[in-house]
């Protein structure tokens, strides 16, 4: 049996707009914060004594990360060849140069000769002796169109049929590689890819055009023991037979990773068997603060009473609430960052709500008749910036009305719907002026 750690996309480096300067080490805080859960991983396979690491991808936001933040990895990853663990480093979409230009952020560890460390960035097989015995490890790194859209025989072609070409390429390779493999040891898909079962988390727009899906009917196959995935930062089990896990991503790398869970797998791989662990870690906590200040008559003090609320202490906050154009002045943006001074890092997105437009009032739907001043009173019931003026606006009309010998009749509500449709509170008033 084979003890196994999965872990996948690290992206040392990225998340610094929601980071500060640290003035002890002068690094960006995140940072600190993605190299501390690496050291936790790395911590975790050495005192897990595991024979077997496996990376599944992504370890910088680009192809060609400044030196800094290479050796950030680097210092975490050198632990595990000091302590004879073999480790595959597959290429992900980011550790790509120009999108399939070659794994330029990590084939340096190949170029080094650095012990026990196996780059993927071909689709090969890899047979390894580990110390709880010898393993297959068949390595697909990220595929991309680009790949085939240079080539004379996809000219024409939709990117649909590009991207059915490359699957069926795909398809050959895989069944090559299968074909060769020891059937006597356990075996190992190390994987980056979006499958067809996958829930899409951050990735969906941090790769947007630049892949392409890949069927799991495609990975699953019985010679597999256990599928190694890569890319999706959501951790997730996309199939049980055989086992295949994205093992996610290690920090939150934005606020749509708000709600899901970090951390790496711990595995047992044997023939025919494979059981995991997923094996979380304290990631930073990234929180949401919406309010509503739109019906609020002091907004500033309900913006700090919501803020007051909730426990933002070290915490990457994100401060979101609605305002009407009239409130922007009472909004006090010195007495906001005080107020969110113990967080880690916090963004302000005030949004203003239009007071421009209003729907159709349901009591003046199309198929409904009322009378001037029953139609006028509805109006006024849902226009509270009138409130104080609605007796005398009641008052103003019935004398309009005394003096017109027809005003006992009612009007078809479809023409009074109509007008309470218009674009804007000076409409509304002139087309209440043009009824009376």
């Amino acid at each position: 049996m084979v003890k196994i750690l999965h872990l996948s996309d690290t992206h040392m480096g990225g998340g610094f707009s929601h980071g500060r300067i640290n003035p002890e080490t002068g690094l960006n805080t995140r940072l600190e914060d993605f190299t501390l859960a690496l050291k936790r991983c790395v911590d975790s396979a050495l005192e897990q004594k595991v024979d077997l690491v496996l990376f599944g991808g992504d370890a910088f936001p680009t192809a060609t990360p400044p030196p800094y933040i290479q050796q950030a990895f680097a210092s975490e990853f050198c632990r595990l060849a000091t302590a004879n663990i073999p480790t595959v480093l597959l290429v992900g979409n980011h550790d790509q140069h120009a999108q399939g230009g070659g794994g330029a952020s990590l084939c340096i560890y190949r170029t080094l000769g650095v012990p026990g460390f196996i780059v993927g960035d071909t689709l090969t097989t890899h047979r390894i002796d580990t110390k709880g015995g010898p393993i297959q490890i068949i390595t697909l790194p990220w595929l991309t169109r680009s790949t085939l859209l240079t080539r004379p025989e996809t000219q024409g072609l939709s990117m649909k049929e590009v991207s059915e070409l490359l699957l069926d390429r795909l398809r050959v390779a895989l069944e090559g590689e299968i074909r060769k493999l020891d059937s006597t040891i356990p075996t190992v898909l190390l994987a980056h890819l979006m499958t067809d079962t996958a829930r899409y988390g951050a990735e969906r727009f941090l790769a947007v055009g630049k892949g392409f899906t890949v069927p799991m009917a495609i990975l699953a196959r019985d010679c597999f023991d256990y599928i190694a995935l890569g890319h999706v930062h959501k951790y997730q089990e996309v199939c049980k037979s055989p086992l295949a896990i994205y093992a996610g991503s290690i920090e939150r790398v934005d606020f749509s990773e708000e709600k899901e869970e970090k951390g790496y797998l711990l595995l047992d791989v044997q023939k025919g068997q494979a059981t995991a662990t997923f094996c979380p870690l304290p990631a930073r906590i990234f929180k949401t603060v919406e309010v509503d200040l739109t019906k609020q008559a002091d907004p500033q003090m309900a913006l700090l009473s919501a803020i007051e609320r909730e426990e933002i202490t070290e915490k990457v906050i994100r401060l979101l609430y609605k305002l009407r154009a009239d409130q922007v002045e009472d909004i006090d943006s010195k007495a906001l960052g005080k107020a969110l001074a113990a967080a880690h890092s916090c963004t302000i997105q005030p949004q203003i709500v239009s007071q421009l437009s209003r729907p159709r009032l349901p009591e003046l739907g199309v198929d409904s008749a009322r009378s001037p001043l029953s139609a006028l009173q509805t109006y006024l019931n849902n226009r509270e910036d009138l409130s104080a003026l609605a007796p005398d606006i009641l008052a103003a009309a019935q004398g309009l009305l005394n003096q017109d010998p027809h005003g006992d009749k009612a009007i078809v509500a479809p023409d009074l719907a109509e007008d309470f449709e218009s674009e804007s509170p000076e409409e509304d008033e002139e087309h209440q002026l043009r009824l009376l």
